[in-house]
């Protein structure tokens, strides 16, 4: 795409920071994309006009000027045209930092439209940052990757999975750490204290390594400590809401939900404690995955916290010492409870011999038939992936409908969220249920993302964007995937584009990786000595089956 953009055309397109403003003479551009339904990402209801784009920017929205000429015309008559999605939550940071060019292609997303993932969610994201990104552009993505850092890598590199208090000086040393990825390009700091080792960190702790962070002005990002139990979820709100709060920062709730037999129903308690906060000042926003069932790793969904201290050598340890045999049994049978039960865990990744069967499956084809039992013995020979059915239909509805309740994966292997979750959302919430409109989907998609999450220039169909763009047929839009079949990518994508260059062609993608590490501009005043770190990236200190999520 070679084609110029003179300064004059430019600030034509640009006047009053109208999104249909385009210039009034004759332009060349790349790509034309003709008489579409377009969805700016800030109005609810669509405008028929034409988008140009040369090189990687968007040149104009609205009618395109008599006498311009296109390498390439689109007729997207009848078709959406809308911002590239931005997915809020992703685990698709081994595959972007993948040495396999096939995988960094992350096919899974811009075959459903999402042209930027965010990474480094739950606290597992690297603290070096400059090296993440130095590894993007010698190995360019398939979608653009905005990264948090991760108080898990940041934590382990002085405390590893122990469970103890970091003295001032280990304090010290993580606060540099944090405060460095941010001067390195990191949009936040997030946490997942549900896992382990966060889960050892105390709230106080917490607060003082997020100050380091703060003072940046960048997002607090949690999977919060507790989503499970009646009094522990709505405290672990509470506890996001005060670190924000005290360490000064805008809070960022992960994956909102109300997951389990005890909360099911406490969706409205949990919004208005959002509400009540936003009300007296603070910024909070959250993100949702359109499904009724989590995943994350066995350990992590039924292994008590405390026999996870140590990691996987102590967990087996722990399988074969008698003292400890009655709480460690009351403990996962408590939480085969609050998770509907062993019929509602189905094994989704890991030993090919338990993928597909549930853990009341398990049991049952075992010679005591128990469901304590069966959790164990597969956690005996190896780690796994389950997709838990866990949440109910009228608290997805519930927190979806919210203004600052964005789009998200939480993408994991052998859940179909990870290839459909955009998808799910238009397609069962938008079209058959009637949730939401269709402006309200990409408003959660796009520009609410962009904005909460201070990704600049993209989220929104404007001239001076970065040419992030999909068109999608409003009656074909739909996920493909489902449990039993995980991997079925999504149809209904007419165009994904991703600073200026088409990655899917009518549901087909072109193997093109036209992403990019989209770092956030440091202040120079805050930090003076950063310097881009070259070499390999540092990833997060998680088990090698890290692409997963609660």
């Amino acid at each position: 795409m070679a084609a110029t953009l003179s300064l004059l055309a430019l600030s034509a397109c640009r006047s009053s920071g109208d999104t249909l403003a385009q210039p009034s003479n004759p332009i060349a551009v790349d790509v034309l994309i003709r008489g579409g339904s377009v969805y700016n990402g800030d109005d609810l209801e669509p405008t028929v006009a034409d988008v140009g784009v040369a090189g990687d920017r968007i040149v104009f929205v609205g009618k395109a000027p008599a006498g311009t000429t296109a390498g390439r015309t689109i007729d997207a008559t009848g078709m959406a045209v809308t911002p590239g999605f931005i997915d809020a939550h992703t685990h698709a940071d081994t595959d972007l930092l993948s040495d396999d060019a096939s995988k960094r292609l992350n096919l899974a997303f811009v075959t459903q439209g999402v042209t930027t993932s965010v990474i480094g969610n739950d606290g597992y994201g690297g603290y070096d940052i400059a090296g993440q990104a130095e590894r993007m552009r010698a190995n360019p993505p398939g979608t653009n990757a905005a990264m948090f850092v991760g108080f898990g890598p940041v934590r382990q590199s002085q405390l590893a999975n122990n469970n103890v208090a970091p003295t001032a000086q280990q304090l010290d040393a993580m606060k540099k750490l944090v405060a460095g990825a941010i001067c390195q390009g990191a949009i936040g700091f997030s946490t997942g204290l549900y896992y382990t080792p966060q889960n050892f960190s105390t709230t106080e702790e917490v607060i003082e390594v997020a100050k380091a962070a703060a003072v940046h002005g960048v997002p607090y990002d949690s999977h919060i400590r507790d989503e499970q139990t009646r009094a522990g979820l709505p405290a672990a709100v509470a506890e996001a809401l005060r670190i924000g709060r005290e360490a000064g920062m805008p809070v960022h709730i992960a994956h909102i939900k109300a997951l389990g037999a005890d909360v099911q129903g406490m969706s409205g308690q949990l919004i208005k404690m959002v509400e009540d906060a936003q009300a007296a000042g603070q910024k909070v926003h959250a993100d949702q995955y359109p499904w009724l069932a989590s995943s994350t790793y066995l350990s992590a969904a039924l292994i008590p916290a405390w026999a996870n201290a140590g990691g996987r050598p102590a967990l087996l340890q722990r399988f074969d010492d008698p003292a400890v045999q009655e709480r460690l049994r009351a403990g996962i049978a408590e939480n085969l409870r609050l998770r509907n039960g062993a019929a509602a865990v189905l094994i989704a990744a890991g030993n090919p011999k338990y993928v597909g069967k549930t853990l009341a499956q398990i049991a049952q084809a075992s010679t005591r038939g128990d469901a304590v039992d069966a959790t164990i013995l597969v956690l005996r020979e190896s780690e796994n992936l389950v997709a838990n059915f866990n949440q109910s239909e009228e608290d997805v509805r519930a927190f979806m409908k919210r203004p600052w309740v964005m789009t998200s994966s939480d993408s994991s292997p052998g859940h179909p969220r990870a290839v459909a979750s955009f998808s799910q959302k238009y397609g069962e919430y938008v079209v058959r249920q009637k949730v939401i409109s269709i402006g309200q989907f990409v408003n959660s998609s796009t520009s609410l993302t962009a904005d909460s999450l201070g990704i600049v220039d993209r989220g929104r169909l404007k001239a001076g964007q970065f040419a992030d763009i999909v068109v999608f047929d409003p009656a074909r839009f739909k996920a493909r995937a489902s449990y039993t079949a995980p991997a079925l990518l999504s149809e209904g994508i007419m165009l994904t584009m991703i600073n200026g260059r088409a990655v899917v062609e009518n549901d087909v993608p072109t193997n093109v990786a036209a992403g990019r590490a989209l770092l956030r501009v440091p202040d120079p005043r805050l930090c003076p000595a950063t310097k881009a770190a070259t070499g390999s990236a540092k990833l997060a200190l998680s088990p090698a089956m890290h692409d997963h999520a609660h």
